[in-house]
């Protein structure tokens, strides 16, 4: 049986590696073009294109032009150093057309692309129908920035906010994605005086579209465009868990983030940004209103599990990756994982909390 160790969780999670200098192997060593919003030399990076993705662009490029209207990309893959230059960029990028300059405008354009991408089946294994997901996630100038959505009083130029897109495509894109993971659990002793935690852990539906049947973290989900972390929170421990929104305004606490970049099985890109919350069950009150029970059919079943059990679980590799190194901050947090103890302590702890390399995009 296979057995990680803390760091090998990690690695299969986080394991993009844009390679600086030096050779790179296997998807490593694709060329990954930053998708810009403008041609400003000053434009925000929103995200990273794959060569399969670049060749698309150009075809739906041609069929804009085709069908006598403006191409949506502009793609500067193959220009010479002088045009380069001029233009204040080194090295390739792709970028939004100049008529597309507005949120809504290119919102509606990732609209219409993504679904005819999903109804031609062109990707199938990420937005076809059956991995469709019919949520929208937000896009931001600034991945680490604010989560800002347009109102009546906010000037758009103002926003951090830069479009909203169909949330299985964003992997195709590159862009950063966004969700909230709570930890609920308990601490005591056990028959020898020693500390001993226990973690409400969920077994996700075999109907998943993604990690159908591996273990989770008590609650989990993806943030929405429009809605803020906490509002998340409170709607997927309702959904999930059927958690009483009371209960979570009470006793959920903020306990940081873990971010990571990950490439699938088929080398698609998902660098993401996982808040974090914990609710530790006070010892003087009924346990009862903190145990999760499913709802929504998206998890089969939760356990409150010993400590020595869910390092188990992990180490055999039974926990979705990213619920992974939630857990593993946890343990890091309440003093499980100690530098004494875990010789890859630093690598671990700084590793939990990357910025995919974005200085090199």
């Amino acid at each position: 049986m296979t057995r990680y160790s803390y760091l090998d969780l990690i690695n299969l999670c986080d394991n993009v590696h844009i390679p600086v200098n030096g050779q790179a192997t296997g998807f490593d060593a694709e060329r990954l073009v930053p998708l810009y919003l403008t041609e400003s030399v000053e434009s925000a990076i929103i995200g990273l294109l794959r060569p399969v993705i670049i060749e698309q662009l150009k075809i739906e490029n041609d069929q804009s032009r085709e069908l006598g209207r403006e191409a949506l990309w502009d793609i500067r893959v193959e220009e010479d150093q002088y045009r380069m230059l001029k233009s204040g960029r080194v090295g390739p990028s792709v970028h939004f057309a100049r008529w597309c300059d507005t949120p809504g405008k290119r919102t509606e354009a990732m609209r219409e692309l993504c679904e005819r991408w999903r109804d031609t089946g062109l990707f199938d294994d990420v937005c076809g129908l059956r991995k469709w997901r019919n949520e929208k996630y937000a896009v931001y100038a600034d991945p680490f920035g604010r989560h800002d959505y347009p109102d009546e009083g906010k000037e758009e130029r103002e926003m951090n906010f830069v479009f909203e897109m169909e949330r299985s495509a964003c992997a195709l894109f590159g862009v950063v994605t966004y969700g909230v993971h709570m930890s609920i659990y308990g601490e005591g002793v056990d028959g020898e005086g020693k500390r001993e935690l226990r973690v409400w852990v969920p077994t996700r539906a075999k109907t998943k579209q993604t990690f159908p049947g591996l273990l989770d973290n008590t609650v989990a989900g993806g943030i929405a465009s429009g809605m803020g972390v906490f509002e998340s929170l409170t709607k997927e421990c309702m959904e999930e868990a059927s958690l009483e929104a009371e209960v979570v305004k009470k006793y959920a606490r903020a306990a940081g983030a873990v971010s990571y970049f990950y490439r699938t099985s088929k080398g698609w890109l998902q660098p993401e940004i996982e808040y974090v919350y914990d609710i530790a069950m006070p010892g003087d009150v009924d346990p009862r209103i903190f145990t999760p029970s499913p709802l929504d059919g998206e998890v089969e079943s939760f356990e409150l599990m010993k400590q020595d059990m869910v390092i188990e679980k992990l180490r055999a590799g039974a926990f979705k990756p990213n619920c992974g190194l939630v857990l593993i901050d946890l343990f890091v947090r309440l003093g499980y994982i100690v530098p004494d103890d875990e010789g890859d302590y630093m690598e671990i702890t700084s590793r939990l909390h990357g910025r995919f390399r974005y200085e090199f995009w």
